[in-house]
């Protein structure tokens, strides 16, 4: 379907040569042609109208209704009374590559899929305020380039939410407002190598791609190092060699556990030791359950410890805003970074996101998100309780996602790939692992963006699979 172009007359590009010697009707003839063949001009397209386009190129409007007449009688365009002036629906036009075809998800009983939280529930009204508030309220010095750290309003903000929520160490002359996490981590990773870091480690299992690809992105080595029950290896992690390590404390992803206190001073004992940094990825320790609150790592060691945060799990993620928290030696380096990046991240944005925050709306939000995704959760296991038994569940105590243990002899992609024809997708814990190994099977379940009828539905179709009965 073609744009449908407001205002009195759309502009289009068209040129003509004087000194050419061809006529000029003929001319403007030819690249109307040209354009409706190649697709530059859609069927059902509007034109401009014969007045405005003999002003704009300097011609005779007889000479620009002369052009019309010619190409409406060769069947390029067609005019009605009281209209403007279109191409044709059957003017020869390639033709068009064929729609892709529809998103699978859209038949689907229930997509577990992880790292989504609950699209429905965004606080549009209280976005749509915020936005109208920061409009209305910011001075017109706002509107230039600025710092590229960030709007200092959404600076102190952020910096004095995460003092009260997270106990972190944060000061808004060492934040960096970014453009979600994988900026944020590509912010993090590039200053790194500026001060002489060469190997990065990163949790696994993990994001093997997302942290390889950031690495490699940054000109580093990217090294895995295994998690076990209490979180990331410390002894695993300094035989590596690495001068930085990313990590997930408050909930591992995609394990779900915590790191264990003395494993938090372990790492920022290794941090002191080998002249280090740890990049904290602190993606959705909002949302806990039956667990005291977990504060973060850079409050423990502002000066080792880049701490990323995003909106992206307690807003959403088409808003592509974040921040890191910097130690000294590297808020120079990453702001230079930022500058080269994007010169700073969209300001009415930053700005709306402060006066959501500080008017307490963004904790409001928080604190009803909780309540969903504690009902999912509780849906989730009562659903593998009464249809797959044998099932476990771990890494529930936050987040929106948790670990099922299959039975030790189930196949995990078969599992995913036969729950796909019953209209249920699950992923794999092998895609999660550097090795890609399925084994043991396990699968990670996401309940954010879920119902919990879709729940119910979707473990009750796929229970034999689950149970390794299928």
């Amino acid at each position: 379907m073609p744009v449908q172009w407001a205002g009195l007359s759309p502009e289009l590009l068209l040129t003509v040569d004087r000194d050419s010697g061809d006529r000029l009707c003929a001319q403007l003839e030819r690249q109307l042609r040209d354009a409706i063949r190649t697709g530059r001009l859609q069927a059902g397209e509007r034109l401009p109208s014969s007045r405005e386009l003999a002003r704009v190129l300097g011609l005779s409007r007889g000479l620009v209704q002369d052009c019309y007449a010619q190409l409406q009688a060769e069947g390029y365009l067609v005019t009605r009374v009281g209209s403007a002036t279109r191409v044709a629906e059957c003017a020869q036009v390639p033709e068009s590559p064929a729609p892709p075809p529809p998103d699978p998800r859209s038949r689907l009983i229930a997509d577990f899929r992880h790292g989504v939280p609950d699209l429905t529930s965004f606080p549009l009204n209280d976005w749509l305020w915020a936005t109208r508030e920061a409009a209305r309220t910011m001075p017109t010095s706002e509107l230039d380039y600025g710092d590229p750290r960030g709007s200092s309003a959404l600076r102190e903000v952020v910096a004095g939410y995460l003092r009260r929520v997270r106990g972190a160490a944060a000061d808004p002359a060492r934040t960096v407002v970014c453009s979600g996490y994988a900026q944020g981590l590509q912010l993090a990773l590039r200053s790194l190598a500026r001060v002489g870091v060469r190997v990065v480690a990163y949790e696994d299992p993990g994001g093997p791609d997302t942290a390889t690809a950031a690495a490699e992105a940054a000109g580093l080595t990217a090294v895995p190092v295994p998690v076990d029950e209490l979180g990331v290896d410390v002894r695993a992690l300094d035989a590596t060699g690495a001068r930085a390590v990313i990590v997930s404390p408050a909930h591992q992803w995609p394990t779900g556990v915590v790191l264990a206190p003395d494993r938090r001073h372990a790492l920022i004992d290794w941090a002191g030791r080998r002249d280090a940094y740890v990049i904290e990825d602190d993606y959705d320790a909002e949302f806990r359950y039956d667990r005291e609150p977990v504060g973060t790592l850079q409050g423990l060691a502002a000066d080792r410890v880049i701490s990323i945060g995003t909106v992206s799990k307690s807003l959403a993620p088409a808003l592509r805003l974040g921040w890191l928290l910097c130690p000294p030696a590297l808020a120079t380096p990453l702001t230079d970074l930022k500058r080269i990046a994007d010169r700073g991240s969209p300001t009415l944005d930053q700005l709306a996101l402060a006066r959501l925050i500080e008017s307490g709306r963004y904790d409001r939000h928080l604190r009803h998100m909780r309540t969903v995704y504690a009902t999912r959760r509780t849906a989730l296991l009562a659903a593998l309780a009464q249809h797959a038994p044998p099932v476990r569940l771990s890494g529930l105590a936050a987040g929106f996602h948790a670990v099922a243990h299959l039975p030790h002899d189930t196949d995990e992609q078969t599992v995913v790939r036969q729950s796909r024809t019953r209209g249920v997708a699950l992923y794999g814990m092998s895609t999660c692992r550097t090795s890609g190994s399925p084994h043991p099977p396990q699968l990670v379940l996401g309940f954010g963006n879920v119902t919990e009828r879709a729940i119910g539905e979707g473990i009750a179709a796929v229970a034999d699979l689950l149970c390794g009965e299928g």
